[in-house]
């Protein structure tokens, strides 16, 4: 999943100058120039143990579920492998091969709520997916075309989601939750780079509105349950990184698009059609920061989503034919996540370390979520707001792999139970050839 990927893999890169820092936000390809051909990739392995129950009506009755067992699960997240190309005169092309959770074909969840659905995940070719697969033209740094399947930077996890891009086990959760992660579709992207600053504008397939849920807003509405996407509907994201000084960027994203009728078959629009009109428009609004210096790193951003239309598309979601791959739940009119981490590198303090490149960051996390914020006269759910809290360590005896470790709680309204974890992981990034 991979337009910046940094070959400075040292958690957040401490750069030397503005300039430098503006360099290494250039795609996969410009890492390793001298090599026509760069092959590279990253994965993750983790182990948790959740002190909390896993039954899937934990949310509709807390107190009968408040004392169940521990439970614990090993997984692969993510295990991606890139393979790019320069042809010459301004001509690249890259590709991206991810598996997640070390399986291929279709997967059986459990809805965590108080409906307890079994249901099949909706990932078009179960859980291999290719995420890039794009031709580059270079016409100058400030002027680059890519058309293909590409990543769409909205918010701070999807324009840096590689493992090594931040301190906890997994994915940070709040973004995680209410975008798609990682966001990746197919459309066109201009973007340059000049002097401190990078930019992109996309126009990609749009988002399925049918596929918006409360547990999750825009988790799985790029998603298709097709051998093709559906794109009767399209959308625009746009993104400016500013490089401020050394070690400091400061970045803004977004995306607006159409969600409603952007599905297969197109049958609710039309002379007549109930939901002819309901165009459940999506405008989502990020801002992020990352700060890497005094052997500090520091990062936060801000989400915010916005989707029209709740009540008719609520109801378009019940009415839809029950062998349909639609979610069925409500969906909440906004979505909003923040989130804050720090750490800091106590092996700066220890010469023998510091000198042999290896880092120890102690790191704390704060995040508030809710994927589900209603309009007026809807349902409310109060186990979508959700704030979360961590600290633990990340250790890294080469700057491309790092043993990661922390504890988390997940902190709920005071009706329900907290649900806190150990988390263990160990994760790599880097290029190989």
């Amino acid at each position: 999943m991979r337009k910046y990927f940094y070959l400075i893999v040292v958690l957040a890169a401490v750069f030397t100058t503005a300039e430098a820092q503006t360099s290494t936000a250039d795609s996969v390809t410009q890492y390793a120039r001298e090599n026509r051909l760069n092959i590279g990739g990253y994965g993750e392995m983790t182990y948790t143990r959740n002190f909390y129950s896993d039954n899937q009506y934990r949310y509709r009755n807390p107190k009968k579920y408040k004392d169940d067992p521990s439970n614990g699960r090993f997984d692969i997240p993510h295990a991606v492998i890139y393979l790019n190309y320069d042809f010459g005169k301004g001509w690249k092309m890259g590709t991206e091969i991810e598996f997640e959770h070390t399986g291929t074909g279709s997967a059986i969840e459990i809805e965590a709520d108080e409906g307890g659905e079994y249901e099949h995940e909706i990932e078009k070719g179960g859980e291999v997916e290719l995420e890039q697969f794009w031709i580059e033209k270079t016409f100058a740094p400030w002027a680059n075309l890519r058309l293909g399947h590409i990543v769409v930077p909205v918010g701070l996890n999807n324009a840096r989601h590689e493992p090594l891009n931040f301190f906890t086990v997994y994915r940070p959760e709040g973004e995680s939750t209410i975008l798609p992660s990682t966001w990746h579709d197919t459309g066109i992207s201009f973007w340059g780079v000049n002097d401190q600053f990078r930019y992109e504008a996309q126009m990609v397939a749009g988002l399925n509105a049918m596929l918006f849920s409360r547990d999750g807003w825009a988790h799985g509405a790029a998603g298709s349950a097709y051998e093709f996407k559906p794109a009767n509907k399209y959308g625009f994201a746009v993104r400016g990184d500013w490089y401020a000084t050394t070690g400091l960027r400061v970045g803004l994203s977004g995306y607006a698009g159409q969600a409603m009728h952007n599905t297969y078959p197109n049958e609710m629009e039309g002379n007549g059609k109930t939901y002819n009109k309901v165009k459940a428009n999506v405008f989502i609004g990020s801002v992020d920061v990352t700060l890497g210096r005094w052997n500090w790193i520091l990062r936060g951003q801000a989400d915010y989503g916005y989707i029209s239309d709740t009540p008719l598309l609520n109801a378009a979601k019940l009415n839809a034919p029950k062998s349909s791959p639609y979610n069925k739940t409500s969906v909440g009119k906004n979505a909003i996540s923040l989130g804050v981490e720090a750490g800091y590198d106590v092996f700066s303090q220890i010469a023998k370390l510091h000198n042999d490149r290896q880092k120890l960051y102690v790191f704390g996390r704060y995040e508030y979520y809710n994927s589900y914020v209603p309009t007026h006269g809807q349902s409310n759910y109060d186990f979508t707001k959700r704030s979360c809290i961590a600290a633990g360590v990340n250790y890294f005896p080469l700057p491309q792999v790092a043993v990661k470790a922390h504890w988390s709680n997940r902190l709920l309204k005071s009706q329900y139970n907290n649900e806190p974890s150990i988390n263990l992981g160990v994760a790599y990034q880097g290029f190989f050839l």
